[in-house]
């Protein structure tokens, strides 16, 4: 039995509260923000079907796999992996894997603090206007002010680095034990109010009575894409998180209820949403702009809409915030480990790099916003490279690595298991299955749209073997 490592940093004081670090990292923007209008573009029921299929089949084994890596390792995902590739006797470029996620948290925090940076200022909308062109032109000018955003978007930096300069137990802890309960109790509060709008039972119809004509190869990667996206894999967020889990706790059943909790409040925004949008008369399928633009226009026509708006983007910027310290704590941990720096000048010189790359994103809705990156703004092109080319590869190199490198004596010691039905479906999805899915993600999203016709029928067929 090989020696049990300890981490520096300190360990979570209990299952629950890892279990609520690690859904706080998995909750976040794409949640309340982005699930459900991609769901309203993509078939709703159909959609969800396939969102929980993929969640259950490729985003839990490869977030076990993650979890497990980080608890073994016991340090910043970079040391993690040294240390793993040492001890399964192979190569130590797999450090790079832990690198480039931790690399990935940062380019992602620098243009995902601009858009928590507009939920916090909608706090303070008040939600008086109630005319959709007003509200359209009011977001127009709110991003064509640079002061605006920066300011936004540096508060937002700022209040991160307060928190995970403050350590595990003081600082992360702390706020996770604050943050998740309240997160939870505001979007139950919205899908209470959700029932009194006289169209709860339309937007359950739209969002869980299941299309079937809308299934497509598309529908099925979008899903997946979603599904793998939503949990924070491939980052180094659970892995880093995964270092500091009890040693007695299950990570399997951790697993399970991370993905479920991350799930429910996807799901839970859609009911929340989707019957305020119905009763409003208002497009469920309206793009990025339906939480920004379009939840508005509700808010200033409903009864205590004023009061809900405010709620409703108070838990946009917790939910928001939650994610943002695991983007940044993987850099931080590696600092105070390789360069023996203290916390808190570690989380202030990354939060300063992730602020000044910031800068270039905010600027990217008007002084830059001309200057494109193979057609793409910074903002468009960080988010590009980081969700659709890092965090995949994250993804498959992490599913490699457990599957066909680590030894598999040291996994089950890891997983508390035995070599049974669970543990060999498990492997053989981490080995063969989510390596080829996540694959297909990344070849939907990377090749030009002549090939995507011809490259639709194979993929296709590849994903109905396993859907």
């Amino acid at each position: 039995m090989i020696e049990q490592r300890k981490s520096i940093h300190g360990t979570w004081s209990s299952r629950w509260t890892f279990i609520l670090a690690a859904t706080g990292s998995a909750v976040g923007l794409g949640n309340i923000w982005k699930f459900p209008y991609t769901a309203g573009e993509s078939g709703g029921g159909a959609f969800v079907l396939i969102y929980l299929a993929c969640i259950f089949l490729i985003g839990i084994p490869i977030m076990l796999g993650e979890i497990m890596i980080g608890r073994r390792g016991r340090s910043s995902p970079a040391n993690t992996m040294s240390y793993l590739a040492k001890q399964a006797e192979t190569s130590q470029a797999w450090t790079l894997l832990g690198a480039t996620g931790a690399l990935a948290g940062l380019l992602i925090l620098s243009f995902y603090s601009v858009v928590a940076g507009w939920a916090m200022a909608y706090i303070f909308d008040g939600f008086q206007e109630t005319s959709a062109v007003a509200i359209k032109a009011d977001f127009k000018i709110f991003q064509a002010n640079p002061l605006a955003l920066i300011f936004w978007h540096s508060l937002f930096i700022f209040i991160t680095v307060m928190i995970v300069a403050r350590g595990i137990l003081k600082g992360l802890e702390a706020w996770i034990n604050t943050l998740m309960p309240m997160l939870f109790v505001i979007i139950i509060l919205l899908c209470i109010y959700a029932m009194q709008t006289g169209a709860f039972i339309e937007g359950l119809s739209y969002l869980f009575k299941p299309d079937f004509s809308k299934i497509t190869s598309d529908v099925i990667l979008t899903a997946l894409g979603q599904a793998f996206f939503t949990l924070s894999l491939g980052m180094g967020a659970i892995m880093a998180y995964g270092a500091y889990m009890p040693a007695d706790q299950n990570i399997g059943k951790t697993a399970l209820t991370v993905a479920s909790l991350d799930t429910g409040v996807a799901l839970l925004a859609g009911i929340a949403i989707f019957p305020i949008v119905f009763a409003n008369g208002l497009e469920p399928s309206s793009g990025p702009g339906l939480v920004f633009e379009t939840l508005p226009i509700a808010f200033a026509n409903m009864p205590l809409g004023a009061l809900f708006g405010t709620l409703f983007f108070i838990l946009l910027s917790i939910a928001a915030l939650s994610s943002s310290i695991s983007l940044i704590e993987p850099g931080v941990a590696w600092l105070v480990e390789s360069l023996k720096t203290k916390r808190s000048y570690a989380a202030m010189a990354l939060g300063c790099f992730a602020w000044i790359l910031g800068i270039f994103s905010a600027l990217s809705f008007n002084l830059i916003k001309e200057f494109e990156i193979y057609e793409m703004t910074v903002f468009n092109f960080t988010d590009f490279l980081t969700s659709k080319i890092m965090l995949p590869m994250g993804g498959i190199f992490i599913a490699i690595f457990v599957g066909w490198v680590m030894k598999k004596e040291d996994i089950l010691e890891e997983l508390q298991m035995r070599e049974g039905v669970i543990f060999k479906s498990w492997y053989f999805v981490v080995r063969f299955i989510a390596p080829i899915m996540v694959g297909a993600v990344i070849l939907n999203f990377l090749l030009p749209d002549h090939l995507k016709s011809k490259a639709s029928v194979f993929i296709q067929s590849i994903l109905k073997l396993f859907i």
